[in-house]
């Protein structure tokens, strides 16, 4: 049945028929509002829908000539088992071969297609959105996860009801995967150095795997908001917001901690506040990554997304060691694939999505690795805090990544427009914030940098109905103030943008 993108709850037709709305489907993962009891908000995805999904994913893996395991995990939202279910259901109808490991972290979802030789994966989760939204990370080649072809591929199939059952069908529960998981990230890894670590969840799935990963480590772990909780009473777990950030900033101040770590909703995110109390951003982190592997490794190449520091260029210790580093499109699956393919060290997103390639990690993003590898770095350095280390980096002022509403159905086309205006500005030589344009990157909305080196990017969220504003300068704050009021200026001259959910 070719689903609806529109129906109204307790209705007949929302319990007979999918309802699934097209914009769910993103540039390389899926996200529908699905509800709760008390939202007002109409639903955009059914559990027939989730049903056609299944259908649809199992579809495609068999057209692109994939076996027939796909490996599925759910995260922790009062309705994520639900839709998993139904997933497994549309999936069985397909003819999928279906491993369920249960409550997961998305990388362990990931670590789950080597371990249990599934060529395919699909993982419940909205990862740091609020409670009411639901989603699903997919892959059928692992190390990564789809990108627009794919989920272009998938949304057609499911959206024209084209999709096709298929016999052979199964479902298989694993047991004990969770220790499996934890024995992957932790085995063979010894942190000699005894450090106080505050580990932050923000009541998500990651409390039920971070803090027992941290205590195997040796570290003596504090734990911060690490009960499940699906209602996320203080804060949504995003290492990306101030809030979350600002939390994990006292708890280290209250208990002397050395440094505290905290984690996203699905786990494959990672964020860092030092022994002072001070807020890291994640490319920051990336860079003094990218320094301690390039010693080690003599090098190296290293992808990191747009929204990121200027420093991976200009950082003279990573120039001396001779790292290079490629900038390309923000999301998981797009710098997933970009380290795949160059061979790359590592990639980092300022997001906090980090993915070590050989000999560190199998190329997927896992916040439990990107704690390691921190941990791993103050091991090497125990003269240091992770503060000198930080401080070892040159100045540069950066704001966090600042989010402004925008509907679905329009933000690339502002985004569009915005790109537009910086490109004709720059070929008649105008300036931006008062500093002639020196360079343009398109790869992904536009980052435009002045003669100083100050830039500001702006592009369209993959994942939520949102415009994404970043912005850096390394000359001082005023300059960096200067670069968000100028690029918030032609975001404003559309009507469909609104507010940000956090400004400098």
């Amino acid at each position: 049945m070719k689903p609806a993108a529109d129906l109204l709850p307790n209705s007949y037709a929302f319990e007979t028929r999918p309802l699934v709305k097209p914009t769910g489907f993103r540039e390389y993962d899926a996200r529908w509002w699905f509800g709760h009891p008390g939202s007002d908000k109409p639903p955009e995805l059914n559990l027939l829908g989730v049903q056609a999904l299944g259908i649809g994913l199992a579809t495609l893996a068999r057209r692109k000539g994939v076996g027939r395991r796909i490996a599925i995990g759910h995260d922790f939202r009062s309705y994520s088992l639900s839709i998993k279910l139904a997933l497994a259901q549309g999936l069985m109808a397909g003819g999928a071969e279906v491993l369920d490991i249960g409550l997961a972290l998305s990388p362990m979802a990931y670590f789950a297609q080597f371990a249990l030789d599934a060529p395919s994966v699909a993982m419940v989760t909205a990862s740091h959105n609020e409670n009411g939204w639901t989603g699903v990370k997919m892959g059928c080649e692992r190390p990564v996860t789809f990108g627009p072809d794919d989920m272009a591929a998938l949304r057609d199939i499911v959206l024209s009801g084209q999709y096709e059952t298929a016999d052979g069908g199964s479902y298989e529960r694993i047991d004990g995967f969770r220790d499996r998981y934890l024995d992957e990230v932790t085995g063979g890894v010894a942190i000699g150095r005894r450090l106080k670590v505050v580990c932050a969840c923000g009541n998500g799935t990651a409390g039920a795997f971070a803090p027992e990963a941290l205590q195997r480590l040796g570290c003596e772990v504090i734990p911060l908001d690490c009960e499940l909780d699906h209602g996320f009473p203080r804060y949504n777990p995003n290492p990306e917001d101030m809030e979350m950030l600002h939390a994990m900033a006292a708890a280290v101040s209250e208990h002397g901690a050395d440094l505290a770590l905290g984690f996203d909703g699905d786990g494959d995110r990672c964020g860092v506040v030092d022994e002072t109390g001070r807020e890291i951003f994640a490319d920051k982190i990336g860079v003094m990554l990218a320094r301690d592997m390039a010693k080690e490794q003599g090098g190296g190449q290293f992808v990191v997304d747009v929204k990121s520091t200027g420093l991976y260029h200009t950082d003279p210790v990573l120039r001396d060691l001779g790292a290079r580093t490629d900038y390309f499109k923000t999301g998981h699956s797009y710098i997933k694939r970009r380290v795949r393919d160059l061979g790359a060290t590592a990639g980092f997103e300022k997001s906090g999505h980090f993915f070590f390639g050989a000999p560190y990690g199998r190329g997927y993003d896992d916040g439990l690795l990107t704690a390691i590898a921190v941990l791993r770095m103050l091991d090497r350095n125990p003269g240091q805090t992770l503060g000198s280390l930080y401080d070892d980096l040159p100045l540069t002022f950066g704001s966090p990544t600042m989010s402004a509403h925008c509907a679905d159905e329009v933000k690339y086309d502002v985004v569009d427009g915005v790109v537009e205006t910086v490109l004709r500005m720059e070929e008649k030589g105008e300036t931006l914030a008062g500093r002639p344009i020196a360079q343009t990157n398109t790869v992904n909305g536009i980052r435009v940098t002045d003669d100083e080196g100050t830039w500001g990017l702006v592009r369209a969220s993959s994942n939520k109905p949102e415009i994404v504003v970043v912005v850096e300068s390394p000359v001082s704050e005023e300059r960096k103030r200067a670069m968000f009021e100028a690029v918030d200026g032609l975001l404003r001259r559309h009507e469909a943008v609104g507010a940000y959910n956090q400004t400098i």
